[in-house]
Order: structure tokens, then sequence, then C-alpha cells
């Protein structure tokens, strides 16, 4: 019998992190420092609101688009933040987590192949989306001597007459870097001087400490050639609902919801309502939720640093991004034998793409007490490799 599986999905390997998640749950007294979801339960209101909202009945589709009061209520969001206005009828879809919204994006936007720019480390369905969606992704590393911060001069030079887009992604999982706005300006003056979309993965926009995050479309010019994704999974502790949204000119917009009218129909009802509830009564949690990652990501640099592995300043998102040099190991070696020596998980660099090579992701998304206890095993697995 011949195989039936497209050559399509044949060339996109199997994700990098859920090798570690899958050994990691067959073992026991394991720290998890590698899932990248928040370790709070949704906030009460929010909760509460999503009940309800199945108590009264609410059981059957919403538009399309989604809840005409959600798309105002983030319309106002989006303004209040960061001065970008979107019209709530024509240029905000509400979409079945962020994955859905960056599927309908590049599957609205790409012929077969069309290119598009991934700066690496990167999210590990970036680049296999594109290929899914026809395109073809081109790589460029960021490095930590830039604060993982890609550049424009790296960005031109990896623009061909195939380009169509570029895919930005801060603040960065797995490095939690931020971009400067002054980088975003040189961004934006490549973008237009060559006609080039900007995808704009936002989901991490609430989660920075002592910087301010720039939405790519308040940049001047940029509204008309971005599509913003974002999302509730991080900044309100509400991965399991899957809840997400894109905002983009409105003819951009009414592709990607063509695609959601075929593929999804609606996000979940009672997921739309937590989420209105989230942004009409979830600020101060997403403030409480901020202040304690940014004490626990305190705690996890300057433990991985004393143990004398090299971590930049992460500040947005909820991941660390160290250099595992000092144990002259190479990050799946180093992955592998910290979880069966010490039963603490992270996840190697080249999970998120080549440039990850020589680091692991040590996400903070866990508790205080857990990271202290992670670190004091680290210290033993250094003093006996590094």
């Amino acid at each position: 019998m011949r195989n039936f599986v497209s050559q399509r999905v044949q060339s996109i390997p199997p994700s990098g992190i859920r090798r570690f998640f899958d050994i990691a749950a067959t073992m026991n007294d394991v720290i998890s420092l590698g899932i990248g979801e928040p370790d709070f339960v949704t906030p009460e209101p929010l909760l509460r609101a999503g009940i309800a909202s199945l108590e009264a009945g609410q059981t059957h589709y919403t538009s399309n688009s989604g809840l005409i009061e959600l798309r105002e209520a983030l319309s106002e969001h989006l303004n209040r933040l960061y001065g970008v206005h979107y019209d709530a009828e024509k240029e905000i879809l509400i979409t079945v987590g962020v994955s859905e919204a960056l599927y309908l994006a590049l599957n609205a936007i790409l012929d077969p192949g069309d290119e598009v720019i991934v700066p690496e480390p990167c999210f590990v369905a970036y680049v296999p989306e594109v290929v899914l969606a026809g395109g073809k992704a081109v790589t460029i590393a960021t490095h930590v001597e830039h604060q993982f911060q890609v550049t424009a001069a790296a960005i031109s030079a990896a623009i061909t007459p195939r380009t169509k887009a570029i895919l930005l992604s801060y603040p960065n999982n797995p490095t939690g870097a931020v971009m400067s706005r002054e980088r975003l300006l040189e961004i934006a003056k490549v973008a237009e001087k060559h006609d080039l979309l900007v995808l704009s993965d936002e989901i991490y926009d609430r989660l920075v400490y002592g910087v301010e995050h720039v939405c790519f479309a308040s940049l001047p010019g940029m509204r008309e050639r971005t599509i913003t994704l974002g999302g509730f999974s991080k900044d309100y502790a509400m991965t399991g609902w899957r809840i997400g949204y894109a905002a983009a000119p409105a003819d951009i917009l009414a592709a990607m919801r063509k695609i959601h009218q075929y593929t999804i129909m609606s996000a979940p009802t009672m997921a739309q309502v937590a989420a209105l509830a989230a942004l009409k009564e979830g600020e101060p949690y997403v403030k409480e939720m901020v202040a304690e990652y940014d004490r626990r990501r305190k705690l996890i640099v300057s433990g991985l640093n004393q143990l004398g592995l090299s971590t930049f300043e992460p500040r947005g998102a909820f991941y660390a991004f160290p250099s595992i040099a000092a144990s002259g190991m190479d990050e799946n070696t180093f992955a592998e034998a910290l979880l069966q020596e010490e039963r603490v998980a992270v996840v190697p660099g080249t999970a998120f793409g080549a440039s990850g090579a020589g680091f692991v992701r040590a996400s903070y998304a866990t508790s205080y007490e857990k990271i202290e206890e992670a670190l004091e095993r680290i210290a033993r697995f250094m003093r006996r490799h590094g």
C-alpha cells in the first residue's frame, strides 16, 4: 500500500518540546521547568462568567467573528494600551487561541513558494505553520550579544523577490527577549521599503518587567501592514479556554474570517464570555501575576548565573534561556542528563531553531518554592558536570 501522508506533512519534524514532556510523564518527583503555561488558576471572576454562561444556556454558536461585545471590548483595550484603533465589526476576529490566528493569517496571505522571514529562536509552531500554508520559512538567527533582538540588517539581508512577510514574536518564547522601540522602528522602515506584511505575535504583551511593550501596529505607518495576534492564555491564565484574536486591516481580516468560517465556525462561546470578563475585571489579577512572575524571574536568573549557567536578563514572557557551555555538554545531552539524574525538566534550545544550540529553556511559570528546589538540584548536577 502506498504512503497516503502528504510530503508536506512528512517534511515537518515532531515538536522538540513534546519528547521531554513524554519522558517526564513516566517519572516521579519531576520538577518541570519545561512547560510554557501559567501555574495560576484562571481568576475567579472569569471562571464565574464562563460558568454562568453555561448555566444560562449560552451553548450555541456565536457570530463567526465572535461576540460583538468581546470585539468591542478588545478594540477599546488595544486603543487604551497602545493607541491603535481597530473597527470591532471589520478588523477583529476571535479565534481558538493564537495558534489558530497564526494559521489563519499565514493561509490568508501566502501563495505557494512565498517566503516568510522568521527570527529564531522562536515558538516551535512558526516554521511548520509556514510550511503547512504552502510557504517557505526563511529563518535568521538572533544572538545573546544583542539580547536576542532581531536586527533590521539581518532581516534586510534575508529579503528576496519572494518575500511576503516578517513574523515577529516579542516578548519572545523561548528567550524572554523584548524588542526596543528603536529596533522596531528600524524594522518598520524595512517593511515599508520592501512592501512587506508583518505578523506580530504579541501573546505575552502584558508580561513585561521594567520595560514597555511596543505594539508593532502602533508604529508610524505600520497599522495597515500589520496583523496583530494576541490572546488570553498567558496574560489571564486561560490556556485551556483556547481563546485568541487577530486584529488586521479589513481586507486581510476578511480573508482570515473566510478560512475561519470553513474550519472552525466560531470560538467556544463560554470562553468568549470569560474573555470579556477578563477585559472588564481582570486587570488586578494581571498585575498580581506579573509581580509574582517578576519575583520568580529574579530568582531563576540569579540562581542560574551563580551556577555558571550564563543567563542574560529576560524582560518579558516567563522564560530564562541559559547557556549550558559550562557543563561541557550540548543542549540535548544536558537536558536528558538533568532529567534522568536530578528529575528537572528543561527544553533543549534547538527545539526552537538552530540558533538555540548551546542553550536550554527554563520556564519560571511554576512556584517560587519549586524553582528554589530545581536550582538546588541543578547545583548538584553542575558540581558533577560543570
